[in-house]
């Protein structure tokens, strides 16, 4: 498998996700700006993709694919597909009895998460009801999580990448055709996420029939937890629930803070976290999966030369990308803003304060796609713990910088301690391997970084220079000859970048890899 050509094609895939969801963001921007009503909506989605990070796509895949992998390697297809089995029937049964619980307890959940919005209780009923509704999407989404673990496996990246593009699309839709219709109009965005999540599992299906990996679910649970691949996947997951858990306890914290902040911060702080996710998803989470199963096999196999080298591949493809895109992002934050959001309800304040934390963000933008590099090193071995205790020192660590933060540059503040902390864990997955004698870094690492810092610092000048010499909030009567602007100081930017590692001895057929 060529996994340059396999990157090429999930990051593509992932670009029209993304791509559908900044207009997603932008018409939502438009339709609803940033206050108490779009708060509540950011606080009411957090708590149920909260649980997705920790029953589905965080703690479940980082458990779940080394050890299938290890199943349709070592055992076969039969073997796996009893696996895949019982996996499924006790993780949709363990979210659905999760769902229930929410459902039920939404008003406690939210108040305990922001109960800033107890200030407005309009908006805090109304993110108790869109809680409550989409509740149930933690249930969906585990089901595409284990789809896409086995997809990933059998090298079937590509329906795993484009499945978020449905919940854009239902998103889309429903802030064009619905929310109009509706007397309170934010609640079409948490019907779409219902919608969005049985789209997102009815497009699974056919692919796990292509390749007869279709789970069949058990009406008794009790079926599932018998096996004993099943209770050593539940076993991986309770250290990977703690790792996950500890990030996204520090989210809630900093959703909570933000909730006693200026109204509006919010939502702020979660356009800017769009944004920062579009190189994120990109680059980290592409890259994260076709390295996991790659290096599981390459564990399975005891290939440890293969193992070192696909890890030194994918580091030198993080700072090769990461880097310009963190620098990007930081000179052009208030051109990205007013471009894709400052239209509608979304006024200037609200643009220049959503500028501000994704500035804070870019700082930390390395480490937050190199921890998605770095992390699969220690799943594909089957060692969760080592994450784990990391993740719980970088949680201390970034609250201790929201302590020192907040005070001085407000919602920014929350944006950079979580960089600075992805900065943190990285640095300490890092040393691990390297203690360990998992990775041997190949030879060239000093002069790649001379190389890298001289191009993005010719292609951040020109983005500063560029971003400068317009004003982009006045342009918000000229939105096509804003964007037009904007595409032609990103390609400009792109282009003096990639000129200036070509002209330094760079070419593409050197980050060319097959994996074995």
């Amino acid at each position: 498998m060529n996994l340059l050509k396999t990157l090429a094609a999930i990051s593509s895939m992932t670009m029209l996700s993304r791509v559908t969801g900044l207009l997603r963001e932008s018409l939502f921007a438009r339709a609803f700006g940033a206050g108490a009503y779009t708060d509540a909506f950011v606080v009411a989605f957090r708590i149920p993709n909260l649980l997705r990070r920790l029953f589905a796509e965080g703690a479940f895949s980082q458990a779940f694919v080394p050890i299938l992998a290890e199943y349709k390697n070592q055992h076969g297809q039969e073997a796996s597909k009893e696996l895949a089995d019982h996996v499924a029937t006790t993780l949709v049964w363990a979210t659905v009895l999760v769902s229930a619980i929410g459902i039920i307890g939404a008003p406690l959940f939210v108040y305990l998460i922001a109960t800033g919005l107890r200030a407005t209780p309009e908006a805090f009923d109304a993110s108790v009801w869109m809680t409550r509704l989409m509740f149930p999407y933690i249930a969906f989404m585990s089901f595409v999580a284990l789809a896409g673990g086995i997809l990933n496996t059998w090298r079937q990246f590509k329906i795993p990448a484009v499945t978020p593009v449905l919940l854009n699309l239902s998103f889309i839709a429903a802030s064009l055709f619905l929310a109009p219709y509706l007397k309170q109009p934010i609640y079409a965005m948490a019907i779409a996420v219902f919608v969005g999540g049985i789209l997102q599992v009815a497009i699974q299906v056919p692919a796990l029939i292509r390749i007869g990996m279709l789970p069949r679910l058990y009406l008794n649970p009790l079926v599932g937890l018998r096996d004993g691949g099943v209770r050593r996947v539940l076993k991986k997951m309770g250290p990977a629930v703690f790792a996950v858990s500890a990030a996204q306890i520090s989210l809630m914290i900093n959703t909570s803070i933000a909730s006693r902040l200026a109204e509006g911060s919010i939502s702020w702080l979660s356009y800017a976290d769009r944004l920062m996710e579009f190189p994120t998803a990109m680059l980290g989470v592409a890259l994260g999966t076709i390295l996991l199963p790659s290096l599981a096999k390459a564990n399975a196999d005891a290939d440890h030369e293969e193992y070192s080298d696909l890890l030194d591949w994918g580091l030198r493809l993080t700072f090769l990308l990461a880097l310009p895109a963190a620098v990007g992002m930081a000179a052009l934050a208030v051109p990205l803003i007013s471009t894709l959001f400052h239209y509608g309800k979304f006024t200037a304040e609200a643009a220049t304060m959503s500028a501000q934390p994704l500035v804070a963000y870019s700082a930390g933008l390395i480490g937050i796609i190199l921890v998605k590099t770095l992390a699969p090193a220690f799943y594909a071995k089957q060692d969760i713990r080592t994450p784990v205790k990391i993740a719980v020192g970088v949680l201390i660590a970034t609250q201790l910088m929201n302590l020192l933060f907040v005070p001085y540059i407000a919602v920014a503040g929350l944006a950079l301690s979580i960089g600075l902390g992805a900065c943190i864990n990285a640095a300490f997955l890092y040393r691990g391997l390297r203690q360990r004698g998992v990775y041997q870094p190949k030879a060239g690492w000093g002069k790649f970084y001379l190389k890298l810092l001289v191009a993005v610092g010719l292609m951040g000048a020109a983005a500063w220079f560029g971003a400068a010499k317009v004003d982009w909030l006045a342009m918000g009567h000229h939105p096509f000859l804003r964007a037009g602007t904007l595409f032609l100081i990103i390609t400009i930017c792109a282009a003096i970048y990639f000129l200036a590692l070509y002209a330094m001895g760079f070419r593409f057929r050197d980050f060319k890899r097959r994996a074995k």
